[in-house]
């Protein structure tokens, strides 16, 4: 009686841990037992900011006029040989550190702080003086984000997307693993006097939507955390990887001192 008795309990306890685990690793708890509702979001887009890299190009009806306010193409050597590439690429316009970038025609424009649509609106605002009812489409080449840590593909994201979220970001590293602290995601993210700032983030709770740096810009990091039980298996197979080093050490340094007693014992 007594051993199904401890049998039930220490089902009991198994259930509830599962349960606990279970609850740990979801997202937005606070919106348990909700069926639908509205989430408040930060309102942001991404503005252009120094060291960006823009394309930009024009078209019209009259190819010879929009043809003055593009840059050329270029043919790029063939990694690893002397040869050049088929297929022509678009030059690109790098935002230098005053922000400016320097247009065919139109000279030196100061384009930081502009988000793509403003910039657009403005290079067909100017281009239109030359050319009739120009079409500019804008777009950055180098838009990089980097998560590292407790997800399962650690990578660096390039994409051209005008708002990219957290939760994007850790879906193309391909989701946290079962180690990843959930409320404790860290972004680090360079300021415009070349500082680092950082926030922290938890995925357990739906306000996050309502963070400045839930919508990640240009160059931000995510960093996961692992949690307590991944430490401690770190420190567990360290402490064994050097128990191990140092037993062999003894055995190896114990044969070779039998070795030598016994060549001399044969001499």
């Amino acid at each position: 009686m007594k051993i199904r008795i401890l049998s039930y309990l220490f089902a009991l306890v198994l259930l509830s841990s599962c349960s606990s685990k279970t609850q740990r690793l979801s997202y937005f708890q606070d919106l348990t037992g909700s069926d639908s509702g509205l989430l408040s979001t930060y309102s942001h887009i991404n503005t252009i900011d120094p060291e960006n890299e823009l394309i930009i190009n024009v078209i019209s009806d009259n190819p010879e006029a929009s043809k003055d306010f593009n840059l050329p193409y270029v043919n790029p050597a063939v990694p690893g040989t002397k040869s050049l590439s088929s297929q022509p690429l678009t030059q690109t316009y790098i935002v230098d550190h005053k922000g400016n970038i320097d247009f065919p025609k139109l000279g030196t424009i100061h384009v930081a702080g502009m988000t793509t649509y403003e910039l657009k609106d403005y290079l067909e605002k100017e281009i239109s003086k030359y050319v009739k009812d120009p079409i500019v489409s804008v777009s950055p080449a180098n838009y990089k984000i980097v998560v590292m840590g407790e997800v399962r593909n650690p990578t660096t994201i390039t994409t051209a997307a005008d708002r990219f979220s957290v939760l994007d970001a850790l879906a193309e590293a391909g989701d946290l693993t079962d180690y990843a602290l959930r409320d404790n995601i860290l972004v680090l993210r360079r300021t415009a006097d070349n500082q680092i700032e950082y926030h922290r983030i938890n995925l357990h709770d739906s306000k996050i939507t309502q963070e400045p740096c839930f919508w990640l810009q240009n160059n931000d990091i995510v960093l996961v955390s692992p949690n307590q039980i991944k430490e401690d298996n770190s420190k567990y197979n360290q402490n064994n990887a050097y128990k191990l080093s140092v037993i062999s050490t003894i055995v190896g340094a114990s044969s070779a001192v039998i070795s030598l007693i016994i060549a001399l014992a044969i001499k």
